[in-house]
C-alpha cells in the first residue's frame, strides 16, 4: 500500500483549502475570498483501496503585519519538513508573481519532490497562452510535475492522486481508516462560523476575528453548540452584530446549515461576540486553538 504524507503551500487565496476539501469529498477546511482564512494547520487524510495520504493544508505565506501573521508563517514552513511530496499552488488566471515567487525560494531547497498545481485553469480561456506560461515555468525549477487543476470543479483531481501516488513508498496505513483528521469537530464547528463570518463581511472584518466553541452537548438527534466570536475593537463587535441583530443572525443561519450537513443531526446554535483588547488574552486563545509553534 502507498501511503506518506503531502503538504499543501502557496500564497493566501490560491485554493489550497478548497483543493484539500475537493479531494477528500467533503467540507474540512473553511473556505473564502478573504486572504489569511486558513490560520491552523488541518491535516485531512485520503484513503482508497491501495493508499492513504495525509494531505497537510497551511496557511497562506504572506507578508506578515502582526504576531499571528508570524505564527501563520511559521506553521506554513515547519509543515513542509519531512513530507514526500510538497503540492505548491498558484492562481494561474492571475499568472505566476513575485508572491509566489517568494514561497518557491523557500521550499525549493528542501530536497523534496514539488508539484506545481496551476489551479483555477477553469478561468483561462486562452489555451495558448496557459502553454506559454508553462513553459516559462519550467525554466523556474525542475518541477516534479506541472498540473493544471481546478480545485472548485475537482478537474484533474484524479490525476494529481495517481501521480502522487508514484512518489510515495509501499507500507501500512499510518492512521485508522475511521480518522479523517487532527483537528476536533469543535473546532470545525466554529471554523463554520468563521468561514460565513468573513463571507458576510469581506474585509470589514480582519483575519484576526477568532471563533470557538464554549459549549457543545451532543445528543441522539440533535447537538447543542455555544460558539464565542471574539474581536479586539469594540466597532466590529458592532458591525458583528449588525442592525438589530441582523447580521450575527444569518452567520448563525448559514453555519448551522453546514453544521448539520456535517453532523447529520439537528443544531441548535447559539453564537455570542466579545471584545478582548488585551494581546496575552487574545494569545491565550490562539494557543488553545493550536496555533502556537509546536505542534498538537
Amino acid at each position: 500500500m502507498k501511503c506518506g504524507f503531502v503538504s499543501l503551500v502557496g500564497r493566501p487565496n490560491v485554493g489550497k483549502s478548497t483543493l484539500l476539501n475537493s479531494i477528500l469529498g467533503m467540507k474540512l477546511a473553511i473556505t473564502s475570498d478573504v486572504s489569511g482564512t486558513t490560520r491552523n494547520v488541518i491535516r485531512g487524510i485520503y484513503n482508497d483501496a491501495d493508499s492513504q495520504i495525509v494531505f497537510v493544508d497551511t496557511p497562506g505565506v504572506h507578508k506578515p503585519k502582526n504576531k499571528l501573521g508570524n505564527i501563520m508563517n511559521r506553521k506554513a514552513y515547519n509543515n513542509t519538513e519531512g513530507v514526500d511530496v510538497i503540492l505548491f499552488l498558484i492562481d494561474i488566471s492571475k499568472g505566476f508573481g513575485k508572491g509566489d515567487e517568494f514561497v518557491l525560494n523557500k521550499i525549493k531547497d528542501k530536497g523534496i519532490p514539488i508539484f506545481l498545481l496551476l489551479n483555477k485553469v477553469d478561468l483561462v480561456k486562452n489555451k495558448e497562452s496557459l502553454l506559454e506560461e508553462i513553459s516559462k515555468l519550467k525554466e523556474l525549477y525542475d518541477f516534479a510535475e506541472i498540473i493544471p487543476i481546478s480545485a472548485t470543479k475537482s478537474d484533474n483531481v484524479e490525476v494529481l492522486i495517481s501521480c502522487i501516488k508514484e512518489r510515495l513508498e509501499e507500507q501500512d496505513r499510518i492512521f485508522s481508516e475511521e480518522e479523517l483528521t487532527n483537528v476536533s469537530t469543535r473546532f470545525i464547528m466554529a471554523e463554520f462560523v468563521r468561514e460565513k463570518l468573513l463571507e458576510l463581511t469581506h474585509d470589514e472584518i480582519p483575519h484576526t476575528v477568532t471563533c470557538y466553541v464554549e459549549n457543545y452537548e451532543e445528543k441522539k438527534d440533535s447537538v447543542h453548540i455555544q460558539v464565542l466570536i471574539v474581536v479586539d475593537r469594540e466597532n466590529l463587535k458592532g458591525m458583528i452584530i449588525g442592525k438589530n441583530g441582523s447580521l450575527l443572525k444569518e452567520v448563525g443561519i448559514r453555519a448551522r446549515q453546514d453544521m448539520e450537513k456535517f453532523l447529520g443531526k439537528k443544531v441548535f446554535l447559539e453564537t455570542y461576540v466579545k471584545t478582548i483588547k488585551n494581546w496575552r488574552d487574545q494569545e491565550k486563545i490562539i494557543l488553545d486553538l493550536g496555533l502556537n509553534d509546536e505542534d498538537e
